[in-house]
């Protein structure tokens, strides 16, 4: 993380919570900084580490350290959450299909699906076994992501156990949930005169039912 967009959120957090600021103990003394709680907070995320493992580095107890990550993350939620974790409205499925309709031709187009796999290099030692792939031969975490031209990632889903592959990891992440339960905005398009209730992701052959399953979702929305 960029130091800049760092000390953006710990401004943000500190604004909103008593319990991140620095304060001072009973014998006056100035106590744990805002920067040494955030960064222990970010790092507990980044590693994935117990609350217990950063202790002689930031000098910090198990029990601050586990409440301050509860408080940090319930202010990056309540401050960031209305905006980046938010689903897609009409208006940005317009924009979507006709953005790529202009650019790649494809209307109804809600963008490009696929999965990355990055190595692991701090994976434990238990969970080797089960996030190591035969072609890869070490740890990795697969991510699935969609992301529009503008960077806005609209999907993402990682960390599925198992040596999975694209298709398996398509089959467990939350992806299609939208349109299952009804949520999904209802923007119909056509396509040599046939209209369809609901867009679709384009994916690699490796994932070749994608382009079914979402044929049987607009036959049961």
């Amino acid at each position: 993380m960029e130091k800049h967009l760092f000390l953006h959120i710990v401004g943000d957090v500190t604004n909103i919570s008593e319990y991140i600021r620095q304060r001072r103990d009973v014998r006056g003394a100035d106590r744990f900084s805002k920067i040494q709680k955030c960064a222990l907070a970010v790092r507990q995320l980044a590693y994935g580490s117990v609350s217990d493992s950063w202790d002689k580095y930031f000098q910090i107890f198990e029990r601050v350290a586990r409440d301050n990550l509860d408080e940090f993350c319930r202010c990056v939620v309540t401050i960031y959450g209305s905006r980046y974790l938010r689903k897609r409205t009409f208006t940005d499925v317009q924009s979507l299909y006709a953005h790529h309709a202009s650019i790649h031709g494809f209307p109804g187009m809600l963008g490009s699906l696929d999965c990355l796999y990055w190595a692991w290099g701090n994976c434990p030692n238990a969970w080797q076994g089960q996030f190591t792939r035969g072609d890869k031969g070490h740890p990795t975490i697969i991510l699935e992501a969609v992301a529009s031209q503008d960077l806005w990632i609209w999907h993402a889903f990682f960390c599925a156990p198992g040596s999975n592959n694209d298709i398996n990891v398509l089959d467990m992440s939350p992806i299609f949930n939208g349109f299952c339960d009804g949520f999904a905005p209802n923007c119909p398009f056509q396509v040599n005169g046939t209209t369809y209730d609901y867009g679709y992701y384009l994916a690699e052959d490796s994932i070749p039912f994608t382009h079914a399953m979402f044929a049987a979702n607009q036959s049961i929305m």
